[in-house]
């Protein structure tokens, strides 16, 4: 996998997951499932630097790749 995020893009995404995350363990919220399915999602790719949704779209946020 080649990565497809710049740094600005893989921030947001670690931080948004990070937040959704600590909603989902913390509160008690409707969409429970929701939330931790999209919380793991943004942390994954932005740990990772790869959305599987830009690669087929063929876009990339990352300058140095």
């Amino acid at each position: 996998m080649e990565r497809n995020e710049g740094a600005l893009d893989r921030l947001l995404r670690i931080v948004i997951g990070i937040v959704l995350l600590g909603i989902w363990a913390g509160m008690n919220v409707p969409y429970e499932t929701v939330l931790l399915i999209v919380g793991l999602i943004a942390l994954v790719t932005g740990l990772t630097g790869f959305c599987a949704i830009y690669k087929l779209l063929g876009i990339s946020t990352c300058k140095e790749c």
